[in-house]
């Protein structure tokens, strides 16, 4: 791989309850359950991961739940508004039957860029889609009982970024992270990089007079953009500071290495590493089985297990 931004590493999302949370990722969405751990800066509330079978960059949809209280977030300008699955051709009646059995809000089919898209929303309200791309996507997706590989998942396609003007983000994104405008309808601008061929586009719809975003329940909390290795990452943090932008000095989240940075137009960004990865404490058969904990917290594992909620 080169030393460039290999499109969506992950996206951060914010939840309510987490066993719902839990229940419609794995059980409805058939998403395998990656990692099972608490959020750094808040032990007593959990950190989940939901991707494919090896927990692979660009399937992995992450979540703090933050249980009943916490207030309904909003779409809006200055955040991540939607969240694109690839899937495969022909999948969709699959899709709309699951989504009635399971009361889930969906609309109908539509076509955007060529491409067919269903947008739905989660039980907290996040939004959204699955999309089925021109190129067929053929990462291998992870099979459940109930949603089996022919209509599973594949993977992120894109995120959409909501924005009051899109010209100083595009900058980033063309400027920094070397993605290219390869379309446009209407208001919304897509944005993607050859240096891989799925998780890499990025939609900017520009709104000039939306309200700015409330971030809470149901929104997404940051995008993290994925490279190969700490190399790659520092001399990205450079490019950033050397563009004048405040960043993040290099943080370590156990599974991958983070820095993060505010985008002009509001975006929270993240560029996060491939190493270590997701078996670096428990094997691939055994991922999110085991509540792992951040080693500062696992002398209070006790009283962590004790607080947070039962999932399984």
């Amino acid at each position: 791989m080169e030393n460039r931004i290999l499109g969506i590493h992950h996206i951060t999302a914010i939840a309510g309850d987490a066993k719902r949370n839990f229940n419609f990722y794995t059980k409805v969405l058939g998403l395998r359950f990656v990692k099972r751990t608490v959020n750094f800066d808040d032990p007593q509330t959990y950190h989940f991961y939901f991707g494919d079978e090896q927990g692979s960059a660009g399937s992995i949809l992450t979540f703090f739940p933050w249980g009943e209280a916490v207030r309904q977030g909003r779409r809006g300008a200055g955040m991540a508004t939607e969240i694109g699955y690839s899937v495969p051709e022909g999948s969709f009646d699959f899709w709309i039957k699951r989504f009635e059995e399971n009361n889930v809000i969906y609309n109908k089919p539509a076509e955007r860029f060529g491409e067919k898209y269903l947008t739905f929303l989660d039980p907290d309200g996040l939004k959204l889609e699955l999309i089925i791309p021109k190129t067929p996507d053929n990462r291998k997706p992870y099979e459940t009982e109930a949603v089996k590989a022919d209509v599973a998942t594949r993977g992120f396609y894109n995120v959409t970024l909501t924005l009051n003007n899109v010209q100083a983000t595009a900058k980033i994104l063309t400027g920094i992270f070397g993605y290219t405008l390869t379309g446009q309808e209407g208001n919304r601008y897509r944005y993607t990089t050859d240096a891989i061929g799925t998780a890499n586009v990025i939609d900017l719809v520009e709104l000039p007079t939306e309200e700015r975003g409330l971030g809470a329940n149901g929104t997404v909390h940051h995008v993290a953009f994925r490279v190969k290795d700490d190399e790659t990452q520092m001399a990205f943090r450079k490019k950033i500071i050397d563009m004048g932008f405040q960043i993040t000095p290099q943080i370590d989240r156990n599974y991958f290495h983070s820095l993060y940075f505010r985008e002009p137009g509001g975006v929270l960004f993240e560029i996060a590493t491939d190493n270590p990865g997701f078996t670096v404490d428990e094997p691939l058969e055994e991922l999110g089985t085991h509540l792992k904990l951040p080693a500062q917290y696992e002398s209070q594992r006790k009283q962590i297990e004790a607080h947070l909620v039962k999932l399984d």
